[in-house]
């Protein structure tokens, strides 16, 4: 049942690494894991796994500074965190600091095992669309994870090109933001804001005028469209 995935799993609680290195592996994906921050960037260069499950209460440094440094290390591989800190300024700092998911605990092993399935199926979505798209003034490398847009390149994470994909796939035409939630995060995780603040994000990094958007456009009270 292998499928050649391997997963790297930082965690310090050893019946959490436990349950989800079980929980994982009857999915048939590989897990390395690693109780401290310093020794998962070191398993994350080593292994250059295809998704990292990072908790942010680690014993040797701040979560946040390891999502950091993760991101560093690639602009591609999904960051799922795993965390007991459920306030939205917790979860959009996480997303600042370049993760891609974020999972408040206590949270069912089968609902994550759902969602890091979920992710994997949109990276590999993701491989599969255009290389590239011009954007307005914006130069978007879809397979680099990066737009350019004035001669100022931003990093883009991979929830950020697979809403960009949905959208070219649809574009001109209006998506809402159910059908996001579904087809970019796979499973009904998070809420409509996360959505929007997405958005937002994304309009910095490819609008000229993020406040008046001209290409990522609000259908109000449905959605979102994409204008080339």
């Amino acid at each position: 049942m292998a499928n050649g995935k391997t997963i790297l799993l930082i965690e310090d609680e050893p019946a959490m690494v436990l349950g989800l290195t079980d929980a994982l592996s009857f999915e048939g994906y590989r897990t390395v894991s690693a109780g401290t921050g310093r020794l998962g960037v070191e398993l994350a260069k080593a292994e250059k796994p295809d998704l990292v499950l990072l908790d942010l209460m680690l014993p040797d440094t701040n979560g946040y500074e390891v999502c950091t440094q993760l991101r560093r290390l690639s602009r591609t591989v999904p960051i799922m965190i795993l965390s007991a800190r459920s306030q939205d300024a917790d979860k959009i700092r996480g997303l600042d600091a370049g993760a891609d998911d974020y999972v408040t605990k206590p949270f069912s092993v089968g609902e994550l095992v759902a969602r890091v399935r979920a992710v994997l199926r949109r990276v590999e979505r993701a491989v599969n669309s255009p290389a590239s798209v011009r954007i307005g003034k914006a130069d978007v490398n879809l397979a680099g994870h990066t737009a350019t847009c004035d001669g100022h390149e931003e990093p883009l994470s991979s929830y950020e090109v697979s809403l960009l994909t949905l959208l070219l796939e649809r574009v001109g035409e209006s998506v809402s933001r159910d059908e996001i939630l579904d087809k970019v995060w796979g499973v009904q995780a998070i809420n409509n804001r996360a959505v929007d603040n997405f958005i937002v994000k994304l309009r910095r990094k490819v609008e000229a005028s993020p406040d008046k958007p001209q290409h990522i456009l609000t259908v109000y009270g449905h959605g979102y469209k994409l204008v080339l």
